[in-house]
């Protein structure tokens, strides 16, 4: 009897940290119109973002080819003393509806300096 307790207990225990733990990773399964969106997210910085929808799926650098000023024939290493300019894309899975059944399989966040500057949604990845 007590032995049916405690597992009950911990079974419990587990479900209650597992549909917490969801709702950090996927913010609790929350979806977006397309709208909705982009009126909430856009220019919005990362910590808004992460405390919104939590972490993403898959972050990427952008990574600027060593040659890029002889290919474009300009200097692309901008002038002394300015901040170099960092771009980060964030990927979501399943988070913005297209109709009333379907969602976007992918919806891709790109950061410049912080602050979310382009957004764009896929389903051919």
């Amino acid at each position: 009897m007590i032995q049916n307790k405690f597992k009950s207990a911990i079974v419990l225990i587990a479900g209650i940290l597992t549909i917490g733990l969801a709702g950090v990773i996927h913010a609790a399964g929350k979806t977006y119109t397309e709208d909705e969106f982009l009126n909430n997210f856009s220019g919005k910085s990362k910590k808004v973002i992460v405390d919104k929808l939590g972490a993403p799926a898959k972050k990427e650098l952008s990574v600027k080819p060593t040659n890029a000023s002889t290919i474009i024939g300009r200097n692309v290493d901008g002038e002394k003393g300015q901040k170099p300019v960092k771009v980060e894309m964030w990927y979501y899975h399943n988070i913005v509806t297209y109709d009333k059944k379907r969602t976007y399989k992918e919806t891709e966040i790109t950061f410049v300096n912080d602050r979310a500057m382009n957004i764009a949604f896929f389903n051919n990845r």
